[in-house]
């Protein structure tokens, strides 16, 4: 059996109770009716105040009936209250007793003709609402039986005129015509209620559907009234405003100052601004995006917040596949008469008949040639790089491996390096091969610039406030200025003639395939200090 057949057989069940709480409700009101008729009159019979016409028999005949009347209904209301019988019974001996008792103060009236016989159309009527028809039609029978049975017996023994048969059949049509009308009024309401609690559950299914959706959503929602407090907050937005997975009452969420000033600047021009917003509390950047909910500008607004990293990665992915298709063109246009090129270099530079100038020259044309096949293999390492497979793993036995393999392979001393851990249970959520890849351009441009001992030094741990895990990459060389550092990222921007521009370019590119960052957040001129931030752990398992 479904989740979704549960919930609708549960919402069933419910319905069904609340349908049984309202029968009795009604059953209960219907008693109470009975106790203020009977009440009247057995007050009107006690002091004599009836009509003429209602006394035209017997005064003390009409207030016993009364009197007994009234305390049969009380003794009928306890028993709905303390439900000592299934409703069904209590329909059946409360139409009974209203249609021999009623039947009594027709006798006691002179007959139809005293009006007595309306109430038999108000009990009846109310009697036909818990029952079903073929039950209606034999209260209506019931009564009418009643009616023409005291009208006989008058006519006969008391002395009714014979024109009385008139009334009574009148009064019995009616019977039979109320029970009719009430019953399918009251199977009409009865199967209305019924597709009405259906629709119910339906509704409460899809609006738990509804709220799963939107508190699953990788996207964050916000919803503020018109006072601009916060109404809806799903998990997505939780993270990405407090740095907490564990989701707060929508009260407790406050909006960042830059999300506020954004809201507020969009309230004014209602223009939404597309750039990134730093947001203090996590260290993640999101775009915001609002729109009203209510038609003509009014009523709740929505927020949507995009993490900027996904953003980027998806227009990465997209600039990836179209960087690929042309490292392809390339690899044919260019690689090939470059290889050409620079063999005929190699056999020139065999010739015996050389000069040292010419020698010269062609030594010239065989570096160059290098160094086109090199950025031509760093921009083909773009274009054909294989989307991120991100695991988790914990980040110090990963970094000892590679810094030995470093240290092996750049041959350097136990001093070269220094390593600070302000954390040692660190878990990363990152393709490995691609994190070894980003560590190993980054620690050659290290060792590149760095002057003094440590040549390398490596700071882990996690940020304030939003606990991402990252690791600083820090170099012992003069630093740059503000103009380069402003330009160290873009692609073909070197500092050094022999150099690609593309190593820390691919490494960010690296970064945000896997929803982390590459910062440089130190260029003085005691070395640059390259920052790697993780995703955050709560995003890590989002994505998941």
């Amino acid at each position: 059996m479904s989740s979704t057949e549960v919930t609708r057989d549960i919402g069933a069940i419910d319905n069904r109770v609340a349908t049984d709480l309202r029968a009795w409700q009604a059953l209960r009101y219907f008693s109470l009716y009975r106790i203020v008729i009977s009440g009247l009159f057995a007050l009107l019979g006690v002091f004599a105040k009836l009509p003429v016409n209602f006394t035209q028999f017997n005064v003390r005949h009409f207030a016993i009936i009364a009197c007994a009347y009234l305390l049969l209904a009380v003794i009928a209301q306890i028993a709905v209250e303390r439900r000592w019988a299934p409703i069904r019974i209590q329909v059946y001996a409360q139409v009974l007793l209203d249609i021999v008792v009623i039947t009594a103060f027709i006798r006691a009236s002179g007959g139809v003709d005293g009006g007595f016989g309306i109430l038999l159309v108000v009990a009846v009527a109310g009697g036909c609402l818990f029952v079903r028809p073929r039950a209606a039609i034999f209260f209506a029978a019931l009564a009418t039986l009643a009616v023409l049975g005291e009208t006989i017996l008058g006519i006969w023994y008391l002395d009714y005129p014979s024109s009385s048969y008139t009334p009574s059949g009148l009064l019995g049509a009616v019977l039979f015509v109320t029970a009719m009308l009430s019953s399918v009024l009251a199977e009409q309401a009865r199967r209305s209620e019924a597709l009405a609690a259906e629709r119910a559950v339906d509704i409460e299914n899809l609006s738990r559907l509804n709220e799963y959706i939107v508190q699953r959503m990788r996207s964050g929602i916000i919803v503020l009234d018109n006072a601009d407090n916060t109404v809806l907050v799903n998990e997505a937005a939780t993270t990405m405003l407090t740095g907490s997975e564990a989701p707060p009452t929508n009260q407790s969420v406050k909006m960042p100052p830059q999300l506020d000033f954004a809201y507020r600047r969009w309230l004014a021009d209602e223009v939404n601004n597309k750039g990134p917003l730093d947001l203090d509390t996590n260290g993640l950047e999101v775009i915001a995006s609002f729109t009203h909910l209510g038609a003509g500008g009014s009523g709740e607004t929505l927020v949507f917040l995009e993490d900027a990293a996904e953003m980027r990665q998806r227009a990465q992915q997209l600039k990836l596949a179209s960087l690929g298709r042309l490292t392809g063109s390339i690899a044919h246009e260019i690689r090939n008469p470059l290889g050409a090129i620079s063999a005929a270099g190699q056999l020139l530079s065999e010739s015996p008949k050389l000069t040292d100038q010419d020698l010269r020259l062609t030594q010239i044309i065989a570096e160059h040639s290098r160094r086109m096949n090199l950025i031509i293999e760093n921009v083909m390492t773009i274009g054909r790089r294989k989307l991120a497979i991100a695991e988790s793993f914990s980040l110090k036995p990963w970094f000892d491996q590679f810094l030995t393999e470093l240290q092996e392979r750049k041959q350097l001393e136990p001093g070269d390096t220094h390593c600070e851990w302000l954390d040692d249970d660190l878990v990363v959520r990152m393709d490995a091969s691609q994190l070894h890849q980003v560590m190993w351009n980054l620690c050659e441009n290290a060792l590149r610039y760095s002057r003094g001992q440590p040549f390398l030094s490596f700071k882990c741990g996690r940020t304030s406030g939003s606990a991402r895990p990252y690791i600083d990459i820090v170099d012992n060389g003069p630093g740059m200025s503000d103009k380069v550092a402003e330009q160290v990222f873009e692609p073909f921007y070197t500092g050094e003639a022999t150099g690609t521009g593309l190593g820390l370019y691919i490494a960010r590119e690296l970064c945000e395939s896997n929803q982390a960052s590459l910062t440089l957040t130190e260029h003085g001129d005691r070395g640059c200090c390259f920052r790697i931030n993780f995703a955050h752990p709560d995003r890590q398992q989002l994505t998941e």
